[in-house]
């Protein structure tokens, strides 16, 4: 006669956790492919000169950066899938949309401002890949979350001074604080963006 083998409680929780990790079609995975949707829509939105629409999406998709996050930790919904994908959509409407902005007259990002943004991409993901690859840690650090805020407010704000000349013309000039709101962002955002490279070259020296 044989004995059935009880699992222990630890064991059932390993098992569980395994199996979360595994699932793809969870909320916060959702979330982060509808940002994908929304960013290839704030591509197309751009060229055609609705300025104001690219912008409500561009604040949508930017919103669920910090809802699919949220609810991945909230509910124990991290998945290896969440883990490659979030970081990868961010990228892609962060370069995708400072590429587009660039090719636009008065956007106040230039290319070689894009070309900045998306070249500390590409490194740290090559860096992270190597790192992680080996079994080290390589966790987003605080300047590149600030980053990402920053880089965000020079989109809205050349979006908003687009959106501007697009409805006004030369008929109302852009409003001092906007002008110098973009200014400011877009340089901070290219600042930020090669201090936090340059952390994550330091760290990455360390670790190789």
């Amino acid at each position: 006669m044989t004995s059935k083998k009880k699992s222990s409680p630890a064991h059932k929780v390993a098992v569980s956790a395994t199996a979360k990790e595994n699932v793809i079609w969870n909320v916060p995975n959702v979330i982060t492919m509808a940002r994908l949707v929304l960013s290839i829509a704030v591509f197309a939105l751009i060229p055609l000169q609705q300025f104001t629409a690219a912008l409500v999406v561009f604040l949508i998709a930017a919103g669920t950066d910090w809802a699919d996050g949220y609810w991945a930790r909230k509910y124990g919904e991290v998945t290896k899938l969440g883990r490659v994908l979030d970081p990868f959509v961010d990228k892609i409407i962060i370069c995708g949309t400072f590429i587009f902005l660039a090719a636009e007259q008065n956007s106040g990002i230039t290319a070689w401002m894009a070309t900045v943004v998306m070249g500390r991409e590409m490194l740290v993901t090559a860096l992270r890949s190597v790192i992680e690859g080996s079994g080290g840690d390589f966790s987003a650090k605080w300047a590149g979350k600030i980053k990402m805020v920053v880089q965000c407010i020079a989109v809205v704000a050349s979006l908003l001074v687009l959106r501007h000349l697009a409805i006004y013309k030369d008929t109302l000039p852009v409003e001092d604080w906007l002008k110098y709101t973009l200014i400011a962002s877009a340089w901070g955002a290219i600042a930020i963006t090669i201090y936090s490279g340059l952390e994550y070259v330091m760290i990455a020296a360390r670790k190789i």
